[in-house]
């Protein structure tokens, strides 16, 4: 038992399950209840399960799908991508403005929803693609690349729709991004395990995890290896393009709106975060793509307490920042070596003692 518990301390998982541990425990103790699942209705009368377990899960969604593509970025490029927030913004504005047409409002969608949704994947590829070949091509450090997109993207996606508001009251869009009469659990948490499983099919299946992890390693061995490090980059980039449409398209339906200034606002801290929680390096190279999603739902889960506890929406960036700062010191390969050294000390010093 003692060994399997030091294995499991020395794996890149732990990070992640120890804080969902930690959250737990401090839930049981202060209020039992916030465990608690129960049969209730929605807000057109359907029989739905809630609680705040369902309210994490369903939170949850659209940053596990982010961590996703945020984490093959990482890896594969060493840097981070800021412009998921304003990506999600554009997503969502192209999605809109298939669906309600010029008017900027729509009774019922005057678009098939497959084919709005397959318009606004192929921006946001574009939109990756962009940030991919600024990093990749003309070596542009990946914060600095995706800071244009950052920074000019909600004013694109108000100029796709002409600053307009878009609405649709069309209650068959509002589907994806709430409940499916007659099924009691949000729609979103089923696009989420949808992709989770597409991403566990490619790194299965091909060898994209591999050259990822090559690549951010180190690209000069890499491309002796017949590895190209600027198309594998680009390639993550692209990817993380269609996880930002995927997010974008629940956003929007969970409203049937947008508001270019706030919807998904700072969600890149929360996705860079995810995968930081994941122990994996924010410097690239090798990854653990299941710590990155349960790193995801573990900050929902913090978010969620949080709320529960009355704390303002403005400070929770705050304690976040802790958390990544606290993240980031210890996966320092400086404080990683000195852990290791005092771990390795002490078992020295117990063995000498029962010698």
């Amino acid at each position: 038992m003692k060994h399997k518990l030091n294995s499991l301390i020395h794996k890149q998982i732990f990070i992640p399950i120890a804080a969902l541990l930690v959250l737990t425990l401090f839930n049981l103790i202060m209020d039992p209840s916030f465990f608690a699942i129960t049969l209730g209705t929605n807000n057109v009368g359907k029989a739905v399960l809630t609680g705040n377990l369902i309210t994490i899960l369903d939170n949850a969604s659209e940053l596990v799908i982010l961590a996703i593509g945020m984490t093959l970025v990482t890896s594969a490029s060493g840097g981070q991508d800021i412009s998921v927030g304003a990506g999600i913004a554009i997503a969502g504005s192209v999605m809109l403005r298939i669906l309600c047409g010029p008017e900027g409002t729509a009774d019922v969608v005057k678009a098939p929803v497959i084919v709005a949704f397959l318009a606004c994947c192929v921006v946001s590829m574009l939109f990756g693609a962009f940030n991919g070949i600024l990093v990749a091509y003309f070596k542009i450090q990946p914060m600095v690349a995706t800071l244009i997109l950052f920074t000019a993207g909600r004013s694109i996606a108000a100029w796709i729709n002409e600053n307009r508001l878009p609405v649709i009251n069309d209650p068959t869009f509002a589907y994806y991004g709430n409940y499916i009469p007659g099924v009691i659990l949000p729609t979103p948490v089923f696009i989420a395990l949808i992709c989770v499983a597409v991403i566990f099919l490619i790194l299965k299946f091909t060898n994209l995890g591999l050259y990822s992890q090559a690549v951010g390693i180190n690209p000069h061995s890499s491309r002796l290896n017949g590895i190209n490090p600027a198309v594998i980059k680009l390639i993550t980039y692209v990817l993380l393009g269609a996880c930002v449409a995927v997010a974008g398209f629940i956003k929007v339906s969970r409203i049937s709106s947008i508001n270019y200034s706030v919807v998904a606002k700072d969600i890149e801290m929360d996705a860079i975060l995810a995968v930081a929680l994941g122990g994996n390096p924010l410097g690239g190279g090798k990854f653990n793509m299941a710590a990155s999603i349960l790193g995801a739902y573990v900050i929902q889960f913090l978010t969620t307490t949080l709320f529960k506890y009355n704390v303002d929406s403005t400070a929770l960036p705050a304690y976040k920042a802790v958390v990544v700062i606290i993240l980031v010191v210890l996966s320092a390969p400086v404080v990683r070596e000195k852990i290791n050294r005092f771990a390795r000390n002490i078992k020295v010093k117990k063995a000498v003692k029962e010698a």
